[in-house]
Parts: structure tokens; C-alpha cells; sequence
């Protein structure tokens, strides 16, 4: 098999182990039919889905069902469906492609897109029976029906697995009679089929079930929410009273329902960093569109340095999230592959393929999440007073933004359970970390080299110093780990340092080996502004990792160790050659307002 040639690391090991540049994925590298399908779905978005945007602003549910409609005849909604579901059975990459184009415009439609495709229609794809899949996937894969995901209760937030909701069995043993509150249900307005979560009799876990919607069987549905963002999309609570579900509807087998909870947040994860990118694109497009057009002191806004600053930083954070996030996706879609080839079904191969990146699901869904608030942020610092005001694209995107940080699992849980997953993989030895944070303590008692090192190749410097942010996070944990043991997930502040130096080693290192092998097959020339933001990102990632390297490092030592953990941290982020910021962001922004969009 033709992708399996490159070195695939596990999930988690980017931070122990190298990884070539050629051996990661990038948008360069989608296929020929990969560029179709991403043409198409912009066309679609650019015909259908931006001309409409302050109809989406009004609460227009219909708009949004109707534009979900037409993704469904196009065949959108059955992308990662396989054929003989009538879906398109395509490969993970081009589902995360799809989701990337297709959630740009605005927030309501890629909430629809996302939970319909997602965890509507996934977990039947994943766990259901044959006859299960047979029944409702094709009409979900096709639009005719709708479906939405009922986990959420009032009392049972980022606690998945406390749910109240009741399942119990008639006394002629032929359904499950499901009764409670379930709320923030996104599509519920406009949903044929829910996948549901209740609890049978005192069990320890929660089980799924696919519930059809049917108000004469019990179930009614609140009133829309009134919401910060995301006006267009269907967000209500859904009652269950007595809901007759025959037994033969339970998805996979009793009490897996946390089980199939979790796996679908994994995906969901991925794939909400993807639907991030394209919003990021779209708002740089727009605000530097605005800075060439807005006259000031004589003078287009974008030629002033300060406007320059955050167009650079803006585009910088799109490039990188973009480069994790296809990382990422390929190296999911490799071990979906490894999997079919050793005989795992499509279900399990991609359950399993998913699982060992959760890791990076995590990190991708925090980071991606953030820089886009963080873009539509500026976006509305650049419009000045406009950016405020509802007429122009720029007030609805920081709105629909962020609630990016709060589905899938907060972003603070997502930190958490990202350092919690990678100790995990350690203690089962799937990633030594234990080795080479050894190595790290044992680096920290002998003297420096002070060789002049050689750095005539490109992104020398750089990679040796992501060498040295991986010290710095095994330095930080490995401590961490010693001292609390167990009891660290305790401990949640020091997981939430320890969360940010991994992310930001994660997300500098992508982009890095992005922009090493553009620059080796196109030329470096061809990416000089490339290689600029790789550098200005890592800079950045330097400056956060020293702040959440002195936090841990002050909560886990004290004395002689601490002194020598400080020193070790110092010489850890300390550059040979500072780049000049200035310099690198004034190129990257003066080649995207030549462009008047984001043209990477």
C-alpha cells in the first residue's frame, strides 16, 4: 500500500522521537481529486452560504436545513459514510478537507454540518448492527433525515457519564422506555433521529440508543436558545417521556455508551479544528481586504506597521493550524490503513486509527480553537469602529468563534486530557518517555557545550531548538509525575502548564516540517514568507513555554533543584541567533496584502 511507505510515529511520539519532513502530509500534498472536491465545496459556500450571511445572523433555522439539504443531495453529508451505505466512502483526509471548506462561512452551518455528520451519524456507522446501518445510515448520508446527539443533561456537563436520564425495560421485554432532560442539542429543531444516552437500572456506565423522533412517543422539544453566536443553528432542549425504543435499537451493547461518548469526541475533536481553518482563512481575506481600501493620514492602513504586526500574526496562526491539522489527519488515515491491512473492519480500523491520535485531537481542537478567536479578534481591531457594528462579517465570526472552546470537551478538560492520555501511553509503554526524560535529568548536571554550532542549513537552529522545547516539557513532567504520582490529575494547574508547552511544541514542529519540505521540492525562495511565519510561530512558542516552564517548575521544586530546573529552562529557550520579528512579520504581512487574501 502506497501510503504506508513514510515512517509513521504512534500517537504522542512527535515528542520523543524525530519526525523527517518527509515523512509528514501537508495541503501541498492533496491529491488531484482531493483539489476537486475542495474547489467544489468552496464554490458551493461562495454560491450558497456567503452571500447569505446576515440571514444566518436573523435565526433562520429553515436556511440552515434547506443549505444542509443541498450538501445532502451534493453528497457532502456522506463523505466519510462508506458506499455501501450510500455514502461516498472517502478517505479521512478528504473528510477533514470537506469539513475545512464547507464551515467557513458561518458558525450556524458548520455546527449543523458537524453534528449531523459527525456524531449524528457516526456512532450508528461505527457501533450499529447491520441492520441498524441499513435502516438509517443511508438516509442520514443522503439528507433525507437529520440526526442530532443527545448527551448533554443540566446537571451533567464535562461529566459525561452522570447523566440522570433513565432507561427502563417493559415488562414484555420488546423496548427500553427512556425518560429525562437532555439540553444544548444542536440540529434537535430540524432532527428525524437522536442518538440518545440513559442509564438501565444503577449501571456504572451509560448506553446508547438510536431514538427516532416522533412527538406522539413522548418526545417534546424547548424553545430555540437565545445564544451568543451560531444564530442559525437548532439548539434545544429535548424531553423524554416514556419514549418507547424497541430493544433491538440499543448502539453496540449495554453500558458502552460512555465508551462510543468518548470515541466520538475524538473525531469530533479533529474535525472541529478543521472547521476552524477555513473561518480563520475567510476573516484574514476580509480584514486585508479592509486594510488596503481604508485611507488613514493619506495612507492604506495596511502599510502601517502596527496593522502589518497583526496581519502577520493572523496569517502566521492559519498556516500553522493548517499545517497540524493535516498532519494530523494523514497520520489517522495511515493507521486506518495499517488496521484494514491486518483484516480490522472499516468501523474498527477507523475506531482504532482515531484512538491512537487522541492526543493530538486534543491538542488540535485547544490550539485551532484559540487562533481562531484570536484572528477574528483582530479581524475587528483592524475594522476599528466597523468591526463592532453588525453590517460588516467581522462581529458574527468572533461570535460564532467561541463556542469553538467549549464543544468537544472545554479546552481546559481537552488540556488536561491530553498531558493525562500521553502518561497514560507511558505507563503502558506505547511511548518512553520515562528514557529520555532520565536523559534530560542527567543533561541538567553536566556542563553545556559552548561549540559554535552550524547552522548553514535551513531550519537548523529551529529544529535544535524544538529539540530543546521537548526537554523542557519531559524536564517539567517527568518532575511532575515523580513528585505527585497518581495524584497529579489532582493537580490541574500544573496540567494545564504542562498542556500548553506540549501544544505549542506540537503546532511549531507542523509547521516547520510543512515549510522544510516545500522548500526542498519547490525551492526555498518559492517559500521565503512560509519560512517566516514557521519562524515567527516558533519564537512565540519559545516566549509561552518559558512562562508555563518557570509555572511548573515553581509548583513542583524548591532550593537546589528548582535553581537547577531554572537554569535548565533557560538554557533550554535560549536562541543563539534571535530572529528579527519585526523583519519576519513585516514580510509576511507585506505578501498577503499584495495578494488582498490569505494566499497560502
Amino acid at each position: 500500500m502506497e501510503t504506508i511507505k513514510r515512517e509513521l510515529t504512534r500517537g504522542g511520539q512527535f515528542l520523543v522521537k524525530e519526525t523527517k519532513a518527509e515523512d509528514v502530509f501537508t495541503p501541498e500534498d492533496f491529491t488531484e481529486e482531493q483539489q476537486m472536491m475542495k474547489e467544489s465545496v468552496k464554490e458551493f459556500v461562495d454560491r450558497e452560504v456567503w452571500p447569505k450571511k446576515e440571514e444566518f445572523e436573523k435565526k433562520n433555522y429553515a436556511l440552515t436545513e434547506e443549505i444542509m439539504r443541498k450538501a445532502g443531495e451534493l453528497g457532502l453529508l456522506g463523505i466519510a459514510v462508506p458506499e455501501e451505505y450510500d455514502g461516498l466512502g472517502m478517505d479521512f483526509v478528504t473528510t477533514m478537507l470537506v469539513c475545512d471548506y464547507i464551515s467557513g462561512a458561518t458558525g450556524s452551518l458548520a455546527t449543523a454540518f458537524g453534528a449531523h455528520t459527525g456524531i449524528g451519524t457516526m456512532p450508528i456507522v461505527m457501533y450499529g448492527t447491520e441492520e441498524q446501518k441499513k435502516k438509517y445510515v443511508p438516509r442520514l448520508a443522503t439528507g433525507e433525515w437529520f440526526g442530532a446527539y443527545c448527551l448533554t443533561e443540566p446537571g451533567a456537563g464535562s461529566d459525561a457519564n452522570s447523566g440522570k436520564t433513565k432507561a427502563v425495560l417493559s415488562e414484555d421485554g420488546k423496548h427500553y422506555l427512556i425518560s429525562g432532560q437532555k439540553m444544548w442539542i444542536s440540529n434537535a429543531g430540524f432532527a428525524n433521529l437522536f442518538i440518545v444516552f440513559a442509564r438501565i437500572e444503577d449501571d456504572k456506565n451509560i448506553t446508547g440508543f438510536i431514538v427516532e423522533m416522533d412527538p406522539e412517543n413522548g418526545i417534546t422539544l424547548g424553545d430555540e436558545e437565545k445564544k451568543l453566536g451560531i444564530h442559525s443553528s437548532s439548539t434545544r432542549q429535548v424531553f423524554f417521556n416514556e419514549t418507547k425504543v424497541p430493544v433491538e435499537n440499543m448502539l453496540a451493547e449495554r453500558g458502552m455508551g460512555f465508551k462510543i461518548a468518548m470515541n466520538a469526541l475524538n473525531v469530533g475533536r479533529i474535525k472541529l479544528a478543521a472547521a476552524c481553518l477555513d473561518a480563520e482563512r475567510r476573516v484574514i481575506t476580509e480584514a486585508v481586504k479592509y486594510a488596503n481600501e481604508r485611507i488613514q493620514f493619506k495612507t492604506p492602513i495596511a502599510k502601517f506597521g502596527a496593522i502589518k504586526a497583526k496581519i502577520a500574526e493572523m496569517a502566521t496562526s492559519a498556516y500553522v493550524d493548517e499545517s497540524a491539522s493535516y498532519r494530523a489527519a494523514k497520520d489517522i488515515e495511515d493507521r486506518i490503513a495499517i488496521r484494514k491491512a491486518e483484516g480490522a473492519s472499516h468501523s474498527e480500523a477507523e475506531l482504532k486509527g482515531v484512538e491512537e491520535y487522541a492526543i493530538e485531537c486534543s491538542i488540535l481542537k485547544v490550539a485551532v480553537s484559540e487562533d481562531c478567536q484570536f484572528v477574528t479578534d483582530e479581524g475587528i481591531q483592524i475594522f476599528g469602529g466597523m468591526g463592532f457594528s453588525a453590517d460588516t462579517p467581522m462581529e458574527s465570526a468572533w461570535r460564532d468563534a467561541r463556542i469553538s472552546r467549549i464543544y468537544e470537551g472545554t479546552n481546559e478538560i481537552n488540556r488536561m486530557l491530553s498531558v493525562g492520555m500521553l502518561i497514560k501511553k507511558a505507563m503502558k509503554g506505547q511511548v518512553d518517555l520515562l528514557g529520555p526524560a532520565m536523559k534530560v535529568k542527567d543533561e541538567l548536571m553536566s556542563i553545556p557545550s559552548f561549540d559554535t554550532p552550524d547552522y548553514s542549513e535551513l531550519f537548523a537552529e529551529e529544529k535544535e531548538m524544538l529539540g530543546k522545547l521537548k526537554k523542557v516539557f519531559l524536564m517539567v513532567a517527568g518532575a511532575a509525575v515523580q513528585k505527585y504520582g497518581p495524584q497529579l490529575e489532582e493537580h490541574q494547574q500544573l496540567l494545564m502548564a504542562a498542556a500548553d508547552i506540549l501544544i505549542e511544541i506540537y503546532m511549531a514542529e507542523s509547521a516547520i516540517l510543512r515549510t522544510e519540505k516545500n522548500a526542498k521540492r519547490f525551492g526555498e525562495e518559492s517559500q521565503k514568507e512560509q519560512i517566516a511565519m514557521a519562524k515567527l510561530y516558533l519564537y512565540n512558542a519559545v516566549e509561552k513555554i518559558n512562562t508555563s516552564g518557570k509555572e511548573g517548575i515553581a509548583a513542583i521544586s524548591e532550593g537546589d533543584e528548582q535553581r537547577m530546573m531554572l537554569m535548565g529552562l533557560k538554557r533550554f529557550t535560549k536562541y543563539t541567533n534571535l530572529p528579527n520579528v519585526i523583519a519576519l512579520r513585516d514580510m509576511i504581512a507585506e505578501k498577503v496584502t499584495a495578494e488582498n487574501k490569505y494566499c497560502f
